[in-house]
């Protein structure tokens, strides 16, 4: 698919695609002209130009987003375009503007804005190198930390420390980058380049060290907080952290795996869990939660029914909901609002088929992005999920991984999708008949890929001939058996892997210690 070009844009290709002439020129550029020859040498991947036009940059602000979303001239957004090269080549220009000997008095910049940049999985960029959030924030860091070393050492303008210049960025810390990243916060006043953090994500590191840096971050204008894996945050830790920190512009909340067991509670834990409720209520701006594989049996009403805004996105996944939990979801303010929602692990079926179909006709007005992977759903349901995603023409994603369901059963399912306008994204399970009889849900790891691969692939082709036959080639169906992509665990997975190792081993050491006492 090719996009328009106007001829501005087309002239701005043909200059910066002569890097050396168009990195003398920029002085007889006119400033309005900077944003168009920066998106231009972003297709082209001219580092050089790029770099030029940010050490030069003549505006107020520098906005990612913006300078790279769709524009008149161009309408392609390239903000998913993670180019190294290009990336990398924007932060050290923005280094040299700020040591760039012309007048401090010239220099305008007042906010560069990071946070428009998306990871995702395909990348379009020629030299297929990108850089994700960890090593934006790698580099960030390491750039404000050799500029202040820099400034001090050298004899530099004294304008130059005039400058202020407020770096909006998300950014990703784990026990690999947290010394960099606290240096650069801890020098943020005197830095020319400040780092302002929108959004913080941690994995990987020890609580102690989360706790200092969550601290130096200014959690006063972060909107998105993440702490996902390998941070063993239990539910009085985030006590504590409610209670010391406040946080008044967070609007997405995520926690990591176990940070309730309702199993374990003590009548002071219930106490705990109605703090927590009420400190989150007063965050007035949170629309977004995730609290997947906590055990919240019976206690979601005492969490969120102390919001005072209604959640838009909702992830309760493998949290061993019961059926007053789904009633309550149901019958909450929340549910008119809910976009996405994650249920899975949950046995909808067997369990609440109706209060989940109750809340489902709530929301389907709202709905883009439901999940109900490993759900029970066979095909004698499939009938009554097709009445239940009728409604939900705004729907934009499906994944139901997982699911015992016939070719047959996905075939029909399949028909029923194609009627869903803004269908764009379905993740579907290997149909059951491919697996060998016997076989039981959910499926664990061990078996998840003996199945027959080349029955499956025929039967991937026949749901891709219906949305084919239906115009909807739109719509992307795919089965990734171990889970949907994420870009941050993509870009860390050794340190991961290594850190999984690390603790299986400790685990294992343990366990033996205790087993020699014992003999």
């Amino acid at each position: 698919r090719t996009t328009m070009k106007s001829l501005r844009f087309i002239s701005a290709e043909a200059f910066v695609s002569n890097a050396e002439f168009a990195r003398k020129s920029l002085s007889t550029v006119a400033h309005d002209l900077f944003p168009l020859l920066f998106k231009a040498s972003y297709l082209l991947e001219q580092g050089e130009v790029i770099h030029d036009l940010v050490e030069n940059w003549p505006l107020l602000d520098f906005n990612m987003g913006k300078l790279l979303g769709a524009t008149l001239d161009y309408q392609e957004d390239l903000s998913h375009r993670t180019c190294s090269v290009c990336l990398e080549s924007c932060l050290t220009g923005l280094r040299d503007y700020v040591l760039n000997h012309s007048s401090p008095y010239m220099k305008k910049l007042k906010v560069v804005d990071l946070t428009g940049i998306k990871d995702v999985e395909v990348q379009f960029c020629k030299c297929k190198k990108t850089m994700g959030r960890w090593a934006r924030t790698q580099l960030l860091s390491k750039l404000c930390s050799e500029l202040l070393v820099y400034l001090q050492r050298a004899q530099c303008n004294p304008g130059t420390f005039e400058i202020s210049i407020n770096v909006l960025i998300d950014l990703f810390v784990t026990e690999r980058n947290y010394e960099l990243v606290v240096q650069a916060l801890l020098k943020k006043c005197s830095c020319p380049l400040k780092i302002c953090c929108v959004a913080f994500r941690s994995d990987n590191l020890t609580l102690q060290k989360f706790f200092y840096i969550i601290k130096l971050t200014d959690p006063s204008l972060l909107r998105k907080l993440e702490i996902v894996h390998n941070v063993h945050l239990e539910m009085e830790h985030l006590e504590m952290l409610f209670n010391s920190i406040h946080f008044p512009l967070l609007m997405s909340l995520t926690l990591p795996a176990r940070t309730f067991n309702v199993r374990r509670f003590t009548a002071t834990d219930e106490q705990m869990l109605t703090n927590v409720g009420e400190k989150m209520g007063e965050m007035t701006q949170l629309t977004e939660l995730s609290m997947s594989f906590s055990i919240l049996t019976g206690r979601i009403q005492k969490l969120l029914s102390p919001l005072k805004t209604p959640l838009k996105v909702l992830d309760v996944s493998n949290c061993s909901l019961n059926h007053a939990d789904m009633a309550y979801l149901a019958n909450s303010f929340h549910a008119n609002h809910l976009e996405c929602l994650d249920l899975s692990g949950h046995d909808i079926p067997e369990l609440y088929p109706s209060t989940f179909f109750k809340l489902l006709s709530h929301c389907s007005s709202v709905l883009r992005s439901l999940t109900l992977e490993d759900c029970n759903i066979q095909d004698t349901h499939v009938n009554m999920l097709i009445l239940g995603l009728s409604p939900c023409q705004k729907l934009q994603e499906f994944k139901f991984i997982g699911n015992p369901l016939s070719s047959q059963a996905l075939k029909h399912l399949f028909t029923f999708l194609c009627e869903l306008p803004m269908l764009k994204n379905v993740e579907f399970p290997v149909p059951r008949d491919c697996y060998p009889i016997g076989i039981t849900y959910p499926i664990d790891d061990a078996s998840l890929c003996r199945f027959d691969h080349q029955k499956y692939e025929r039967v991937a082709e026949e749901l891709n001939l219906i949305l084919l036959q239906a115009n909807r080639e739109d719509v992307k169906a795919s089965t990734p058996l171990f889970g949907s992509y994420d870009a941050a665990v993509q870009e860390t997975n050794n340190e991961l892997g290594a850190y999984l190792i690390k603790s299986f081993k400790e685990t294992l050491e343990k366990f033996t210690a205790s087993f020699n006492k014992m003999s």
